[in-house]
């Protein structure tokens, strides 16, 4: 976890100052890309464990009550900062 962490940390300082390149604007669109595709593979791994799916029974109304809190906590939170940042002047000041 820390090795993410970091290694986050230290993309962020190595493309800060390479913010206003035109060489690295087109990134947007493919990182999306990158992040849909490792999802994917993500998704075709657990299907692919046998181990995860014979147990799904015995942990599904924990992983139903863990994902409802994640939602509901994610909806009170992007409505708080909607509230904090948008409603004042109408957009996010840069």
């Amino acid at each position: 976890m820390f090795t993410v962490i970091g290694l986050l940390c230290l993309g962020m300082a190595v493309g800060y100052p390479f913010r206003n390149a035109r060489v690295f604007r087109r990134l947007d669109k493919s990182i999306s890309y990158t992040v849909y595709v490792m999802l994917f593979i993500f998704g075709i791994t657990i299907g692919a464990n046998k181990g995860l799916l014979e147990d799904i029974g015995s942990f599904g109304l924990q992983a139903l009550v863990v994902a409802v809190m994640t939602i509901t906590g994610s909806a009170i939170a992007s409505y708080f900062a909607y509230k904090l940042f948008l409603k004042r002047g109408g957009r996010i000041e840069k």
